[in-house]
């Protein structure tokens, strides 16, 4: 099987091969992702689902978003790293954290969501567009 992306956790325990090119990356600074990273943001690559493959033992917790959607966020049950996030307004896709990633030199980030979050020690370039919350916007398959 040909894959275009890997990554792992930190302690090797989850591994996952993906076939095929994000649809977007994004960056996000809502209070959630702040919670979740320990930092000012996080960074992910959405993909289909069925093109992402996983192995080891995960561990999930589900909340209520700010935008009325139930998101799903997925670790390693050993090391708690972050490895994927998920909405339900978009059952088939799955953000897979760009720290995770093996090689991401081929990735930017194309797009801020909750600037109006965002720690002022946070900076980003420019070339990328910012919106102050989450755009009503969901991946064309």
């Amino acid at each position: 099987m040909s894959y275009k992306y890997s990554g792992k956790c930190l302690c090797g325990n989850i591994t996952y091969v993906v076939d095929s090119q994000p649809i977007i990356v994004a960056q996000c600074h809502c209070t959630e992702c702040q919670r979740l990273s320990g930092t000012g943001h996080s960074v992910g690559a959405m993909f289909l689902a069925c093109t992402v493959t996983l192995s080891g033992k995960l561990s999930e917790f589900k909340y209520s978003s700010s935008q009325g959607s139930e998101v799903t966020k997925v670790f390693c049950a050993n090391c708690g790293s972050p490895i994927y996030g998920k909405n339900s307004r978009m059952p088939d896709h799955l953000t897979l954290t760009l720290g995770t990633m093996e090689d991401t030199s081929k990735l930017n980030v194309e797009v801020v969501i909750f600037e109006r979050d965002k720690q002022h020690w946070e900076q980003f370039g420019q070339e990328v567009v910012a919106f102050a919350t989450q755009p009503d916007w969901k991946p064309e398959d």
